[in-house]
């Protein structure tokens, strides 16, 4: 069965950081792009960064400089480090690969 299981939101004021979890089933993790997604209130989906299987990364634009994205392959986790927070990335944030998604996990930041 394959998971994709986020944890690591909460509510930061601007400025803060958070780092966000997403754990892979393994043979998924292993030969897949891993996605991070967020979805704020009244918004669509909003595809925030991504990273191959051999570490190739990509970013949008609102997020570059701020975000960085990395996966652990002894843990088949993937990370999105968020450094200096801003209200707009008030959102859900969701870790996908293919058709499978995480719960989601709440970031509030706080002006």
């Amino acid at each position: 069965q394959v998971q994709l299981v986020d944890s690591g939101g909460g509510l930061v004021q601007a400025g803060g950081s958070l780092r966000l979890s997403c754990v892979v089933t393994r043979q998924i993790f292993v030969v897949n792009t891993i996605n991070w997604y967020r979805q704020a209130p009244g918004k669509q989906r909003e595809l925030v960064a991504r990273i191959t299987s051999g570490g190739t990364t990509n970013y949008t634009d609102s997020v570059k400089g701020r975000f960085t994205i990395s996966r652990d392959n002894a843990k088949d986790t993937v990370y999105l480090q968020m450094n200096r927070l801003k209200p707009e990335d008030t959102a859900v944030y969701q870790c996908n690969t293919w058709s499978w998604w995480s719960q989601g996990t709440q970031v509030t930041v706080s002006s």
